[in-house]
């Protein structure tokens, strides 16, 4: 076979292969389901063999993929650690930060432009990854997660933030006796978990208004899936304060109970103390202030209270 293989395809294929899910291939590489999709086709069509097995809405690496994935994988590899031997030395003030993928896109993201005019000599790489991940061999400098899982007792980890969550959508999804009530895969207790941290928090709820009712949609595949369904007028969807705030002040959707805590928090975990190194430090500093100013508007002083 003469034909060449495009680049563009095989990078999308080695991320969805690692992945096993076009979804959060998707949404790392900041694309649509269906450009992911387009792309594996390109690439199965070019090779005139599948890559992929499609069953049960899951996909898995035929052996075919499995091998291509091997040298994919490689070979990718082999490429970051070039262009990085290539860069020049002051690179060292070069951070690359891995972020959960809704905090990523609907919060930090937006505010890496004032990082940049606050730090001009620090710049970020960004991947957007949520869960347990190894620092060193993924090439990370500092994780931003949500602390719901075990990082093990090597890593460093400061705390940024408390986690307030509450329902969010538009008008008129509250505007029925009982809303229809959005879920996610990523979050499968968010509702549960609200309610019971409304009930500590000392607020009362109408009776039966968020129970779970039959006919309630399929949960979507990811936190931010259901956030994007809420603003697009499906229902209503548990939100985190710092994911939601900019909706929220643009009036693009309303949060009729507030927000509380739901007990978790947001860390920064590094292999080294922070203070080690002046950028990390830097970086830490201004995400703490950063968080504080983004919920102040939506929970008050109590954004300067965090639980370490």
């Amino acid at each position: 076979m003469n034909r060449s293989l495009p680049l563009n395809a095989l990078q999308v294929f080695d991320v969805a292969a690692t992945e096993l899910s076009f979804a959060r291939a998707a949404e790392r590489l900041f694309v649509t389901h269906g450009a992911i999709s387009r792309q594996i086709r390109t690439l199965e069509d070019a090779l005139g063999l599948p890559l992929f097995e499609r069953r049960n809405r899951a996909v898995f690496l035929t052996p075919a993929g499995e091998r291509l994935h091997a040298t994919t994988r490689q070979m990718f590899e082999q490429l970051t650690q070039t262009v990085a031997s290539l860069r020049p030395v002051a690179a060292s003030r070069t951070l690359v930060v891995s972020c959960e993928p809704t905090l990523a896109m609907r919060w930090l993201i937006p505010r890496l432009g004032a990082f940049a005019q606050a730090h001009p000599d620090i710049a970020l790489h960004l991947h957007s990854a949520g869960g347990p991940i190894d620092l060193a061999s993924a090439g990370v400098d500092v994780a931003i997660r949500r602390n719901d899982f075990f990082w093990g007792h090597t890593l460093v980890a400061e705390p940024l933030a408390d986690e307030w969550i509450g329902p969010v959508g538009l008008p008129t999804a509250f505007d029925a006796p009982h809303p229809t009530l959005l879920h996610t895969r990523t979050r499968p207790q968010a509702w549960h978990d609200w309610q019971r941290a409304m009930k500590a928090d000392g607020q009362a709820l109408p009776h039966g208004r968020y129970a779970a009712r039959a006919g309630t949609p399929p949960p979507f595949e990811h936190f931010y899936l259901s956030l994007q369904a809420a603003s697009a007028g499906l229902g209503a969807a548990i939100g985190s304060v710092y994911m939601v705030g900019d909706e929220l002040r643009d009036a693009r959707l309303i949060a009729p109970h507030g927000f509380v805590r739901d007990g978790s928090a947001y860390v920064a975990l590094a292999r080294d103390a922070f203070s080690a190194n002046p950028a990390t430090q830097a970086l830490l500093a201004w995400l703490r202030t950063a968080m504080v100013e983004a919920a102040l508007p939506w929970i008050g002083s109590s954004a300067t209270d965090v639980t370490g």
